[in-house]
């Protein structure tokens, strides 16, 4: 059988299509919002364990914004990390708000959120975003997504799923030890 395409021919389509690929991708818009711009505030009407805060009101503190829902087991699995940098840091300015996105229908009860919080005495807020506004303002894809705000509510860090714990925490101490105004 004759080739119907010479390799130079097959090797210009390759080129052509990776070349319309990597147009595409220049042009679509990031997968989550990005280090280096300000954090969307949390818009969620429903909050257990505080009232609802707004990232302008805290300023000077760092935040680490948590996309998790229950029945995730990935978002199981970096619970207790999440609940040891409370622990750890919540006295020294670091504010974990932890917005509960269902993934399934299940998940969407109030109440089977608020029992979860019980039985694993999770110790920090929990706006309830049943309605996805604050996952679109963040343009998350997937559970558990980790994202650091520093003290001027500048996003730094984003860490999707589980591992990098080590990072993580490294990066928690970092912008913890830089100075509150916009100058540092």
């Amino acid at each position: 059988m004759k080739n119907l395409f010479s390799t130079q021919q097959v090797k210009m389509v390759l080129l052509v299509c990776l070349g319309g690929l990597l147009a595409i991708l220049a042009l679509s818009p990031p997968l989550h919002a990005q280090t280096g711009i300000p954090a969307p505030d949390i818009l969620n009407d429903v909050w257990l364990n505080s009232p609802p805060q707004r990232l302008k009101d805290l300023r000077g503190k760092v935040v680490m914004v948590e996309f998790w829902t229950f029945g995730c087991y990935n978002c199981r699995n970096i619970e207790p990390y999440v609940k040891q940098w409370h622990a750890k840091y919540a006295d020294k300015g670091l504010v974990i708000i932890a917005i509960h996105s269902p993934e399934f229908s299940y998940e969407r009860s109030t109440e089977s959120v608020q029992q979860y919080i019980n039985e694993h005495k999770l110790p920090y807020a929990v706006p309830i975003d049943n309605d996805f506004k604050t996952w679109k303002k963040y343009r998350n894809r997937y559970w558990p997504t980790l994202y650091l705000i520093d003290k001027q509510g500048i996003i730094q860090y984003v860490k999707i799923g589980e591992g990098g714990y080590a990072e993580t925490d490294h990066q928690i101490r970092q912008l913890l030890e830089e100075n509150s105004s916009p100058s540092s």
